[in-house]
């Protein structure tokens, strides 16, 4: 729910108010917002010295404040190692907790000075890393400091099963077929043209695909339409160089060390990237945007699902 000004610190206080009366109900002490101050100040510092910088307080304060909670507690938080303080599973669960509470005081603030209502909150968004260098980072530059109270977690993966398994809120993927229970929209044709960098093109002929240094994915794209393409026209062509990403395949090619067949987000001749061709027929996919059913609720994901297809461009 979105809520604004002195509504949406009230609804934070309640919020984070339960989290403490169940704590405390098992613990007999009474937790507070310094407390969880204090813990994710020392679990983003990792040392006392640190911990006392992010909270403008010298280190023996942080000393001693992290002792008498352990002792309140009745448990330890933190393990001291020669690397610095770790913390517990259970200082890291109240340290999440702090920060999602910091999150919302900020929007609160933020409401307050916009005087209305603020997107807020954080959402998961997964992509294939050359979807993000591509076109995902300048997508994200042109709306998001329109949102400075809505957090994005950004993964780098190939697997649907991300949403599936509700790791991501937001999927951006290269496909044909999207999965049926996934919601989500066709953002555009994706085609495949052979490319090969400037310095390579010097070294000999474009013409002879079959006899060209090949750089290719490796099994862990083993549909990916490119290798489907190679296997059925050049059948006899083994590759020099295997990649898991496709963006690396980019580099590879760009570093004057073979050819590839890349999608033509990442076709750029200004960077040295020339295609040999027209594009792969038959070969082309569709960046879909994606979301699960239940995300529909839920504003900070509906906003940038929207925002994501308005501005997700390549042509």
């Amino acid at each position: 729910m979105l809520i604004a000004g002195r509504h949406y610190r009230l609804a934070f206080t309640q919020s984070i108010l339960a989290f403490i009366q169940v704590f405390n109900a098992s613990t007999h002490y009474r937790l507070d917002y310094p407390d969880l101050s204090l813990i994710l100040a020392l679990v983003r510092g990792g040392s006392l010295a640190r911990a006392a910088r992010l909270l403008q307080v010298d280190v023996s304060t942080v000393f001693r404040s992290v002792r008498r909670l352990e002792a309140a507690l009745g448990q330890p938080l933190f393990e001291k190692s020669r690397s610095g303080y770790l913390p517990t599973s259970l200082a890291q669960a109240l340290a999440e907790q702090a920060e999602r509470a910091e999150q919302a005081l900020e929007a609160a603030r933020i409401g307050v000075e916009q005087g209305g209502e603020v997107v807020s909150g954080t959402v998961r968004l997964t992509c294939t890393d050359s979807v993000l260098q591509a076109l995902l980072l300048p997508a994200l530059a042109r709306f998001m400091p329109d949102y400075p109270a809505l957090t994005l977690e950004l993964s780098t993966s190939n697997d649907f099963a991300n949403l599936s398994r509700r790791d991501a809120d937001i999927a951006l993927r290269l496909t044909r077929t999207p999965p049926e229970h996934l919601v989500g929209r066709n953002l555009g044709r994706v085609t495949y043209r052979v490319c090969a960098g400037t310095t390579y093109l010097r070294a000999g002929s474009p013409d002879d695909l079959a006899s060209m240094t090949w750089i290719a994915p490796d099994d862990f794209l083993p549909d990916h339409p490119t290798v489907a393409w190679r296997r059925q026209s050049l059948p006899g062509v083994v590759p020099a160089y295997r990649c898991n990403s496709m963006l690396s395949i980019t580099e590879l090619v760009r570093a004057g060390l073979g050819v590839a067949a890349l999608p033509d987000f990442l076709i750029d001749e200004r960077q040295g990237l020339m295609p040999l061709g027209e594009p792969l027929e038959g070969y082309d996919t569709a960046l879909w945007l994606l979301t699960r059913p239940d995300c529909r609720a839920l504003r900070s994901v509906v906003t940038l699902f929207d925002e994501l297809g308005r501005n997700l461009r390549w042509r």
